[in-house]
């Protein structure tokens, strides 16, 4: 009898041992504190990834990729971005690089690139999660964004904000990974949070306290950011004009969420509403992954000689298209 009471309680233990690392591994993620009792969100990230923020016309209908799928999509798309295998004469159409003749050049070569060779950990075929297909619902003839369509070369003004150097492509707000620069600092106070962008270096200085929206128009708009439970929540109004969001304009609202998940990981989340370009909100979800390296500035300065450039080179081909008639 006693034998058998051993073995049942051994029985039993051992059952207890099994559980106790499944109970551990179910417990949702515990964010270390600040002194103000907030969850630390500090330190140096990365939202690189090769998930593109749309999905693929030819992955319609598909959310998410296997583990060979993945692997072959990875594969693939890194080989085309490449531009070590850029040929100038030729172009690479499947990437956007024109040929030579129609103005193709090779800025960099692939070495100065860091956009990312891996989808995000679940595999997705876009950062959208919503709309359901995983594409931006522009409204129909919205013209989102002042440098969509024609006349986007007839002035300084008409550029993009990254050509005039004064919003990067990735850096927003929102943070959408690129194809370099895919970085950010956090730091983090009782009153204000600082989200300092690698790309030319932009910091948005948050305040995390009661005092209204601003009503002055700015590149970067107007943030205000609050708590809700262990997610920071942070809303932006009052853009001067469009960010790097797609369908984004000066009446954009944008909400991003960050929370804390795991020692080196924080849940990226933003939701883009603006009710004269996009015939509803899209959200996107991508991840912030801590990195010990360094941040380092941007040499990004308007006035460069890349809008010089650009724009010469555009009323060059308003000549040659006028001695042609």
């Amino acid at each position: 009898m006693h034998a058998r009471y051993l073995n049942a309680g051994g029985g039993v233990l051992a059952a207890l041992l099994i559980a106790a690392p499944a109970a551990a591994q179910s417990r949702p993620y515990q964010a270390p504190r600040t002194a103000d009792g907030k969850p630390d969100l500090q330190g140096t990230f990365t939202f690189r990834t090769i998930t593109p923020l749309q999905r693929p016309v030819a992955l319609a209908n598909k959310d998410k990729l296997t583990p060979e799928e993945a692997a072959k999509f990875e594969a693939e798309e890194n080989l085309r971005l490449n531009r070590d295998t850029y040929d100038p004469e030729k172009g690479q159409p499947s990437a956007g690089y024109p040929p030579r003749s129609q103005g193709g050049v090779l800025s960099y070569n692939d070495f100065w690139y860091e956009r990312g060779n891996q989808l995000v950990e679940d595999k997705r075929t876009s950062l959208i999660i919503d709309p359901p297909d995983g594409r931006v619902p522009l409204a129909p003839r919205s013209g989102a964004g002042r440098n969509a369509g024609a006349g986007r070369y007839d002035s300084y003004e008409n550029l993009s904000l990254a050509d005039r150097c004064l919003l990067g492509f990735n850096s927003g707000p929102p943070m959408i990974s690129g194809t370099y620069n895919n970085n950010v600092q956090i730091v983090q106070t009782r009153d204000y949070i600082v989200l300092q962008t690698e790309m030319i270096h932009e910091a948005r200085i948050i305040p995390l306290t009661a005092r209204p929206h601003g009503a002055l128009p700015r590149w970067i708009g107007d943030s205000r950011g609050r708590w809700e439970g262990d997610t920071l929540v942070v809303e932006t109004i009052n853009f001067k004009r469009e960010t790097s969001a797609p369908g984004s304009s000066a009446t954009t609202k944008l909400v991003e969420r960050f929370t804390r998940v795991g020692r080196d990981s924080i849940k990226y989340e933003f939701t883009v509403s603006d009710p004269t370009t996009l015939t509803k909100p899209w959200t996107a979800v991508e991840p912030l992954t801590r990195i010990d390296e360094m941040m380092y500035e941007y040499a990004c300065h308007e006035g460069n000689i890349g809008m010089t450039g650009i724009l010469t080179g555009a009323r060059f081909l308003e000549k040659e298209e006028a001695q042609k008639k």
